[in-house]
C-alpha cells in the first residue's frame, strides 16, 4: 500500500463518516505565537477547539504538513524527521471517546481500509493520577471492540496525556495505538518499552481545562483531536524498517546517487538520509513563502540548507545541487500540494542564492580559522584547537566540526572536541529555554488581548496595501499578549513618513468605532467581495470573512473584537527585514 493510497483511504474513510475534508494549513502558524512552524494538525484549529465555530462544521479531517525542529541534529537515524505529514480527524464538541476509538479501530483493521491484523495491535490508556482519574471509558471501549486486556497498557501523564499547549487551556487523556514491527509473532502481553511496538496513532480527548491555579476543570465543549504519522504508518504497512526505504524517499535517493556519480545503497547512509530529509523539509518551507535568514523560521531553513550542503560534499557532490533535489520533491508531491509547483521558481532561486552566499561565508570562515591557527605560538608542542572557537566557526560560519577537525589535522593540530560539545550543549539548552518561553504565551492564555491585537493586524494589512501598494501580502503573523508581529512582502525599508502614515490611518479607523462582523461564504464569494488572505487553503470550501466597517475584508479564523473602540492606540515599535523581500513590523496597542 503506497503513501498515496493511505492518504486517500484515510480521507475517504472520514468523509464517509460525515467529516468535512479541509486542506492542509500553511507551515507558518497564522495565530499561534508559541511556535515557529505548524507542528501538529491541531495548531491551526486552536480557536475552534476553544469554542469558535468552524466554517466547515464540527467534524473535520485532513492531512497536515508539519515541521518539528527540536531534533535536527538527530536526523540521519531511522526515527527522526523534521518534516512529516499528519493524518488527523477532529470532533469539535460532537462525538467523543466511544466514536473516536471505534473509528480508529475500524480504519486500522477494516478489510477495505488498512487491514492490519488485530493480533498485531496494542493500545495504551491514561492510568490516572491526583489531577484526573483512570480513563475507564477508553479502556472499556477497547475491550468491547475485542482488544484483550493484556494488550492494553495503563500509563501515566508522561505517555498518555496531552496539553495544554500553553501554561493553561484545553488538555486531557489520550489513547495511543501501536503496531508490531518486529521479527516473528508479537508477544501476548504488550510491553510499551519493547521498541518493536511502534506507535502509529494517537486519539486525544480534550475534556479538561487547566486553570491558572493549576486545577483541572471539566470543559463545556469536549473535543477529539487525533494524529497518525503518514511516514511511519507507510513504512509499517510496507514491512519496511524505516520510512527512508519507502517511495516517500526513494526518488530523492536516486537523484542524490546521480549527483554523487556512483552506485551505492544510500538508504543506510547517514549523510544521504540527512540530505534527503532536510531538502524535503526545506522545499516545503520555501513553498510557504519563507526565505533563508538569520532569525526565526528563516534561520531554521538556512540551517537545514547549509547542513544539506555540508553532507552533500561528504557524499562527493560538487557544485550547486540543492535546487536539483528540490525539483524531485516538487515533482513527487505537487499533485497533493499544488503550492510546490506554484512556487517552483522562488524555491529554486532562493536555494541557488543560499548556496552562493554559503560559499562566501565559508571563505570568511576559512580566514577566521587560519587567524586562530596563526595565533598559536610555534613552541607549543601539543597544539590543540580551542573547542569554543571550533563552535564559534560552526555557529557563525556554518563550519561543521568534522571540517574543522580535518583542516586542523592538516596543520598538525588536534581539536578539543569535548570543549566543542560543551559549548554546543550550552547553546542547545539556551535554545530550548527560549522555546519553552515561547510556550508561555498563546491564544489560550490571554484571549481578550490577543483578540485586540489580532483585529489590529487586519487594519495593518489593509493600511499597508493602501500606503505601499497592492503587492503587499501577509507572509506570517505572531501575536503574544503584549505585541503583534506582522510579516509582509515589500522590497525595501519603509520610510519614517510611510510608518507615520500607517499609524495615522489605523488610529483614525479605530476612532471611527467601526463594527467588526464575520460572515461565512465560499472561497469564490470571498474573492468576489474583495476579501484578502493568503491562507485560503486552511479553511476548506467554506471560509469566514471578517469585515471591519467598509475598510477591511479578510479571510481569517482567529479571535476578534466586536468594535475598533476596544483596540486603543496603535503604535509601530519596529520595522525591519525578516528575509529577502519580506519586511517585519512589531507593534503594540496602548
Amino acid at each position: 500500500m503506497t503513501s498515496k493510497n493511505i492518504r486517500k483511504k484515510y480521507l475517504d474513510f472520514f468523509k464517509s463518516r460525515s467529516h468535512a475534508i479541509i486542506d492542509s494549513a500553511s507551515l507558518l502558524p497564522e495565530n499561534d505565537p508559541t511556535v515557529l512552524f505548524t507542528t501538529a494538525g491541531m495548531h491551526p484549529l486552536v480557536s475552534y477547539l476553544l469554542g469558535e465555530k468552524h466554517p466547515a462544521g464540527a467534524k473535520l479531517a485532513n492531512v497536515q504538513k508539519c515541521i518539528r525542529t527540536g531534533d535536527i541534529e538527530e536526523v540521519g537515524d531511522d526515527v527522526h524527521l523534521t518534516f512529516f505529514e499528519m493524518l488527523g480527524n477532529w470532533s469539535l464538541g460532537e462525538y467523543f471517546k466511544k466514536e473516536a476509538i471505534s473509528y480508529s479501530y475500524e480504519f486500522l483493521t477494516g478489510k477495505n481500509w488498512l487491514n492490519i491484523p488485530v493480533e498485531n495491535l496494542a493500545v495504551s490508556v491514561f492510568a490516572g493520577d491526583d489531577d484526573a482519574p483512570f480513563d475507564e471509558e477508553a479502556y472499556n471501549c477497547w475491550l468491547k471492540l475485542g482488544m484483550s486486556a493484556e494488550r492494553i497498557a495503563k500509563l501515566g501523564k508522561k505517555d498518555n496525556w496531552w496539553g495544554p499547549a500553553g501554561q493553561t487551556g484545553p488538555c486531557g487523556p489520550d489513547t495511543e495505538m501501536f503496531c508490531w514491527n518486529g521479527d516473528g509473532n508479537p508477544p501476548e502481553k504488550f510491553d510499551p518499552e519493547n521498541a518493536s511496538w511502534v506507535e502509529i496513532w494517537n486519539d486525544v480527548f480534550m475534556q479538561y481545562n487547566k486553570t491558572t491555579e493549576g486545577n483541572f476543570e471539566p470543559l463545556l465543549q469536549k473535543n477529539v483531536d487525533t494524529g497518525m504519522g503518514l511516514e511511519r504508518v507507510t513504512a509499517i504497512l510496507q514491512n519496511k524498517k524505516n520510512c527512508y526505504e519507502t517511495e516517500l524517499f526513494q526518488p530523492i535517493f536516486r537523484k542524490i546517487e546521480a549527483l554523487a556519480g556512483k552506485k551505492q545503497n544510500l538508504t543506510t547512509n547517514t549523510e544521504a538520509k540527512i540530505v534527503a530529509e532536510h531538502m524535503r523539509a526545506a522545499t516545503f518551507i520555501l513553498a510557504d513563502g519563507v526565505a533563508p535568514s538569520n532569525v526565526d523560521s528563516g534561520y531554521i531553513l538556512r540551517r537545514l540548507i547549509r547542513r544539506t550542503i555540508n553532507k552533500g560534499r561528504k557524499l562527493g557532490i560538487n557544485g550547486a545541487f540543492t535546487f536539483e533535489i528540490a525539483s524531485v520533491v516538487i515533482e513527487e508531491y505537487c499533485d497533493i500540494y499544488p503550492e510546490l509547483k506554484k512556487q517552483k521558481k522562488f524555491i529554486e532561486d532562493e536555494l541557488s542564492m543560499e548556496e552562493e552566499q554559503f560559499a562566501e561565508t565559508l571563505k570568511k570562515g576559512l580566514k577566521e580559522f587560519n587567524k586562530i591557527i596563526d595565533n598559536v605560538p610555534d613552541f607549543v608542542r601539543k597544539k590543540s584547537f580551542n573547542g569554543k572557537k571550533a563552535f564559534f566557526l560552526y555557529e557563525t560560519y556554518g563550519f561543521p566540526l568534522e571540517l574543522t577537525v580535518e583542516m586542523a589535522e592538516e596543520k598538525g593540530f588536534s581539536v578539543d572536541k569535548k570543549g566543542f560539545e560543551k559549548a554546543y550543549k550550552k547553546h542547545q539548552e539556551m535554545s530550548r529555554k527560549g522555546a519553552e518561553n515561547k510556550f508561555k504565551g498563546g491564544l489560550a492564555d490571554d484571549s481578550e488581548q490577543t483578540a485586540r491585537l489580532h483585529t489590529a493586524t487586519h487594519l495593518l494589512h489593509q493600511t499597508l496595501r493602501d500606503v505601499l501598494g497592492d503587492h503587499v501580502e501577509q507572509r506570517g503573523s505572531n501575536i503574544t499578549a503584549k505585541r503583534l508581529r506582522f510579516d509582509f512582502s515589500h522590497p525595501e525599508k519603509m520610510t519614517i513618513e510611510e510608518k507615520t502614515k500607517v499609524e495615522t490611518i489605523i488610529n483614525s479607523k479605530i476612532a471611527e468605532a467601526l463594527e467588526v462582523k464575520d460572515e461565512e461564504m465560499s472561497i469564490e464569494e470571498a474573492k468576489k467581495v474583495g476579501a484578502i488572505g493568503i491562507f485560503e487553503s486552511k479553511y476548506g470550501d467554506r471560509v469566514k470573512v471578517y469585515s471591519i466597517g467598509n475598510y477591511s475584508k479578510e479571510i481569517c479564523g482567529g479571535p476578534h473584537c466586536k468594535n475598533t473602540t476596544e483596540l486603543g492606540t496603535f503604535k509601530i515599535k519596529k520595522e525591519q527585514s525578516s528575509s529577502r523581500g519580506i519586511r517585519r513590523i512589531k507593534a503594540i496597542l496602548n
